[in-house]
């Protein structure tokens, strides 16, 4: 694979699929996080490893004072929303870390 290249369809299809199961995810309240419950948190993108065993989700929290602070719960939480999420992507062989 040359460096110019981008992510292939494949990266892309099933990056928007983990986007769409994180929000649902979120938006239902599922991870009782103080922090997270009382914040609004957009889910811009996110960017499969080529193997899709890796998902990075680019996340921007709205309207909240201390970004770092919801990072690090999120951080925290990511085994948990892993979990929550892994139904929606059953199909998937495996389930990516988030």
């Amino acid at each position: 694979m040359s460096a110019g290249r981008g992510p292939s369809q494949r990266q892309l299809r099933v990056g928007e699929q983990v986007r769409h199961a994180l929000s649902t995810v979120l938006q239902r309240g599922e991870v009782r996080d103080e922090i997270i419950e009382k914040t609004v948190i957009s889910i811009n993108e996110v960017s499969m490893s080529p193997d899709l065993k890796i998902a990075t989700a680019f996340v921007s929290p709205l309207g909240a004072a201390d970004n770092e602070a919801i990072i690090t719960a999120l951080n925290h939480h990511a085994r948990f929303i892993r979990g929550r999420v892994t139904h929606a992507l059953r199909q998937m062989k495996y389930m990516p870390e988030l």
